[in-house]
Parts: structure tokens; C-alpha cells; sequence
């Protein structure tokens, strides 16, 4: 119940800064005379930043590694599906994966069709302003990093092997965050709500995934399952 309510106040979060950027200290400094609220802040932020490519691209594997890792989860929850012959019977967290994964889908074609603001920069040849709130990197790399690093306990038998892959996705889900705004083709802000987003979303992952025992210590990834369910009247 903790998980929802604070996944609740992430969300209220996320709003209040869709708010404030259309009403508080707007100016039209982006790319192509465009508008941002937040101007101050975020153009300084974005002067010490400035315009790095190499973390651009970067980011832009790391997104690319994140879907990949969506895959290798629903080809698992695929055969599943198969051997089980009930969706039900899916492991309640590839399910809630998967979930997460539309989600953050269905983010990215909101804001691109509702665009909050623009980038501060034109990026790879284009010569139109392009959508930038929330960074779509910063979500995609820190709902499936983090998701995989909570449930990745679940499929592995060494506690140790547990640890490292936890390690590493933490990691690449941080350097996705710092290397999108240190790239310079998002505002400050716009990190800012894919984080406060991203955690929002995160935390509604977790309470669907439900707190299952590491197979290390003898557990089972939960299923969905219907099986010996009496109705209640």
C-alpha cells in the first residue's frame, strides 16, 4: 500500500511540473525560438552542460539495450505462455514487465503528440523543433534498468551473479540519467520529469510484481494463477 501512495505523490509530482513549466518564468529560448518554462534554470544548466554527442549516442544504446532487455523478458513470458497454456499462469512478473514496458510506450506517444516543450537544440540534421518533456531515454533506461535489478533475484540461483547483474543495471541506469543531460539535447527539467515519472512507475511495478523470495533462497516467481479460487458472496 506504501508503494501506491508514494507512486501516487511521484505522479502528483509529475504534474505539478507540467504546471509550472507552461506558467512559471516561460521564455522562448529553445531551439527555433521556442518556448520553456523554467527558462532561467534551465538555460543555465544547459550553458555548463553544453553539447555533447557522444553521450547523445550513448544514451541512445542505452535505450536500445533497455528495449532489448523487454525482449529477452517476453520471448521468457512467450514460453511460458506455451508450456503453461494460461496467461495466468505467466510469472506475475514478467507480467507487471510487461505492463511497465506499455506504459512507458504509451508516455512517449502522449507527450509527442501533446508536446510540453521542445529541445534546446536541433539534433541529428533536423531542422524542426522536436519534443523533449519528459526525456524518453531517462525513462526507458530507469523503469526497465531498475524493474530488471528488482526481479532479476528471482531467476537467477547465484546470490552473487544476483548482485552483479542488480549492480550493473543500477549503473547503466545512472549513467543513462547523468549522460542524457550531460549530452545537452534535453533541459534540465525535462530530466526531471523523466525521473519523477520513471520512479512513479517504478513504484506501481513493484507493488504489481509483489515481493516474491529469490529462487537462491528456495522461492518461486509468483504466477497469476486461478487455480483452487472460491468466490466469495
Amino acid at each position: 500500500m506504501k508503494k501506491i501512495i508514494f507512486a501516487i505523490i511521484f505522479g502528483i509530482l509529475f504534474v505539478g511540473e507540467i504546471v509550472m513549466l507552461r506558467s512559471y518564468d516561460v521564455a522562448a529560448v529553445g531551439a527555433g525560438g521556442t518556448e520553456v518554462g523554467f527558462s532561467t534554470i534551465n538555460l543555465k544548466v544547459h550553458e555548463l552542460t553544453g553539447v555533447n554527442l557522444m553521450w547523445y549516442e550513448l544514451t541512445n544504446y542505452i535505450g536500445y539495450l533497455a528495449i532489448a532487455v523487454c525482449a529477452v523478458f517476453a520471448l521468457v513470458g512467450l514460453i511460458q505462455l506455451i508450456k503453461r497454456r494460461s496467461l495466468f499462469e505467466v510469472d506475475r512478473e514478467i507480467l507487471a514487465l510487461g505492463g511497465l514496458f506499455i506504459c512507458d510506450i504509451a508516455c512517449y506517444v502522449l507527450f509527442e503528440k501533446f508536446i510540453i516543450n521542445y529541445r534546446p537544440v536541433f539534433v541529428d540534421g533536423s531542422t524542426a523543433p522536436e519534443a523533449s518533456f519528459p526525456s524518453s531515454h531517462t525513462i526507458l533506461g530507469l523503469t526497465v534498468m531498475m524493474a530488471t535489478a528488482i526481479i532479476i533475484g528471482r531467476y537467477v540461483k547465484s546470490k552473487a551473479l544476483d548482485s552483479i547483474i542488480s549492480s550493473i543495471c543500477v549503473i547503466i541506469a545512472l549513467v543513462c540519467v547523468a549522460g542524457r543531460l550531460y549530452s545537452g539535447v534535453h533541459w534540465f527539467t525535462d530530466i526531471v520529469g523523466g525521473v519523477l515519472l520513471s520512479t512513479s512507475l517504478l513504484l506501481f511495478f513493484s507493488a504489481a510484481a509483489g515481493d516474491g523470495k529469490n529462487r537462491a533462497s528456495g522461492g518461486q516467481p509468483k504466477r497469476m494463477s486461478t487455480a483452487g479460487y472460491t468466490p466469495k458472496h
